[in-house]
């Protein structure tokens, strides 16, 4: 009987601190912990996330170019005198006597190939837009993810370290009782193969954890805190992933996504290049005026000329024939994005929809029916019914209840930041 009411009073002391303590172990010990909300999250990183800043400094550049791209050849000027004249012994004559030659040059660009430089100019720089909002949505789309990633995995932390708290004091009591005969050896190895099992299963939940804080610091740009994600249950609770037709949500990824965008910026690109390369084929002309002083036939001679490549040899054969061929490519791969954006929403989609369904048919009083029932399970061991070790099972099958349940949550969650991303629209704003 005095073994019994040891134990008994070992796990009535777990029952009353296992919440105390989870709350503590819970936030890692971290003295910088922060509690941030997604929409908080959401607005460091769009104004600290230095890969935004770079690729908003590649939109800089592309835009410059297209300036670029608007201006014509510069003429060329050239001057030449003799650098040492005999009959007069003068270095560099000038003068009546001396000798000057100039000239001026203008390149005349033929086959409307300024244009079509400007529009490839002008394509790249929209294919380099295009790419900051794909690595805007990418990386919201990861720095979403973690975060309710993290939400859901802390809640399954606190399970662990109420179970963990609990056997380290049956544990212990059970090693002091041990030689006084009131508990068995069986029983003592028992408890600690349980509790180091438990607590390798806590390890590798935190170093978890761990990782995704890492990669949430990095993308805000934050250093030396661990973040509590604050998610907003009742809304998320409240999402529908029926509310949107598939039709709805694939002709939204026509008509939002980036990649889709550049796809089909990509086959312009490669359209315009192509008559492009067709034009360079046509060679440019160059317009030349000269003067002499008295190095010609004739004093003060005045000259004017016209230069033109001949288009025997090169004709930008090869250029024009990798360019047809590349907008193909880029047909081809424009196709296939498109079949994967609808097999991509059609797949999140479906798995939002099973993920709701498991949840919402699950008894909305389980889980406090659960905790409930643990005190008639204590009952029932204060009165010898079951074992210590049929309590902790019980208790047991609870923790994995809830990781389970924490896991199914986090994977509606994950299914609706899918559709988003796949969609490239907030349809699901929690």
């Amino acid at each position: 009987m005095q073994k019994l009411n040891l134990i008994f009073a070992i796990v009535l002391c777990f029952l009353f601190t296992m919440e105390a303590t989870s709350q503590a172990k819970s936030n890692i010990i971290n003295p910088d912990t922060i509690h941030l909300t997604i929409d908080s999250v959401e607005n460091i990183f769009l104004h600290k996330n230095l890969l935004l800043l770079a690729e908003r400094y590649n939109m800089d550049a592309q835009k410059a170019l297209v300036i670029q791209a608007k201006l014509f050849p510069n003429p060329t000027f050239t001057l030449g005198t003799p650098i040492y004249q005999t009959a007069t012994k003068q270095f560099f004559p000038i003068g009546g006597n001396g000798e000057i030659s100039a000239g001026i040059s203008q390149v005349i660009l033929l086959a409307n190939k300024h244009n079509r430089q400007l529009k490839v100019a002008e394509t790249n720089s929209a294919i380099e837009e295009w790419q900051f909002y794909d690595l805007l949505r990418t990386l919201k789309h990861t720095l979403r993810t973690d975060f309710f990633n993290i939400h859901y995995l802390l809640k399954s932390a606190k399970v662990y370290d109420m179970e963990i708290v609990a056997l380290q004091h049956v544990s212990n009591a059970f090693v002091q009782q041990k030689d006084k005969g009131y508990v068995s050896e069986k029983e003592e190895i028992r408890i600690k193969a349980q509790l180091y099992s438990l607590e390798s299963e806590y390890n590798d939940l935190n170093s978890q954890i761990n990782d995704l804080q890492s990669e949430l610091r990095l993308m805000l740009q934050t250093k030396n805190v661990f973040i509590i994600p604050q998610a907003d249950t009742t809304t998320i609770a409240a999402l529908n992933p029926t509310k949107y037709p598939i039709s709805t949500l694939i002709d939204s990824a026509y008509s939002a996504r980036p990649d889709l965008k550049m796809a089909e910026l990509n086959v312009d690109l490669s359209t315009q290049n192509y008559y492009l390369q067709k034009a360079m084929a046509v060679p440019d002309v160059t317009l030349q005026f000269g003067y002499d002083q008295q190095g010609s036939y004739i004093h003060n001679l005045a000259t004017v000329g016209i230069s033109i490549d001949l288009p025997f040899l090169n004709r930008n054969q090869g250029n024009i024939k990798s360019s047809k061929a590349l907008i193909k490519s880029n047909q081809a791969s424009m196709e296939e994005m498109k079949t994967n954006v609808e097999e991509q929403i059609y797949n999140a989609l479906q798995k939002a929809i099973n993920n709701d369904q498991l949840i919402k048919s699950r008894d909305k009083t389980f889980e406090t029916d659960f905790k409930n029932l643990l005190n008639g399970v204590l009952t029932n061991y204060q009165e010898r019914n079951i074992s210590l070790l049929d309590f902790l099972d019980f208790y047991d099958s609870y923790k994995e209840n809830i990781l389970q349940f924490n896991s199914l949550k986090f994977n509606f969650v994950s299914s609706l930041e899918d559709l988003n991303y796949y969609t490239g629209i907030d349809f699901f704003n929690k």
